[in-house]
């Protein structure tokens, strides 16, 4: 007998579930974006190779969009982030297929990358591909500066065992949707 995900279950009930359309302040989304290139940057900032490679990319436009959350990104001259204009015309535009942000969250958790329609600038996708796939974020050691090594290493141990587990978890959930191919 098959049994269905708790998953499944969740997604199916708050898909039917009559909410509002509700649109956060432009501000606040702005903001949050800004958000996001302060972190992609910090991260591109530890790698050289990384800012190199986009920096020759400079002034390119991509376009990432999942559902109705959108933003631009355009390549500096110094190899990080900026966002673009609004009215800037992408080279790139990368959108995230899936548009279950359960089906994202277990993806996530097996360490899976979320499957991406990609249309545009081939040389410059195959930067952002290689930046995806080479570029990682220490967050160990950005903890450190602030809270000392000890602290940050026992936290990051703690934190890769919840991870550990919660991918333990969604792996067994999956093995129970009906046609999954993960036994």
């Amino acid at each position: 007998m098959a049994t269905q995900s708790p998953f499944s279950l969740l997604e199916g009930f708050l898909q039917k579930l009559p909410l509002p359309k509700l649109q956060p302040p432009a501000w606040a989304v702005t903001e949050a974006q800004r958000r996001v290139v302060l972190l992609l940057n910090h991260v591109l900032m530890q790698e050289t190779e990384a800012t190199s490679r986009l920096a020759r990319q400079k002034g390119q436009v991509m376009l990432v969009q999942w559902r109705s959350f959108s933003f631009k990104l355009m390549a500096t001259p110094a190899g990080l982030l900026d966002l673009a204009a609004p009215e800037a015309t992408p080279d790139l535009v990368l959108t995230v297929t899936d548009e279950s942000p359960v089906a994202l969250a277990q993806s996530a958790l097996r360490g899976d990358k979320p499957a991406v329609r990609i249309e545009g600038d081939v040389q410059l996708a195959a930067e952002v591909n290689w930046l995806t796939e080479h570029v990682r974020w220490d967050m160990e050691e950005d903890l450190a500066r602030v809270m000392g090594d000890v602290p940050a290493r026992t936290l990051s141990q703690m934190a890769q065992s919840m991870v550990a587990g919660l991918r333990q978890f969604a792996a067994k959930a999956a093995s129970l949707v009906p046609g999954s191919s993960s036994s």
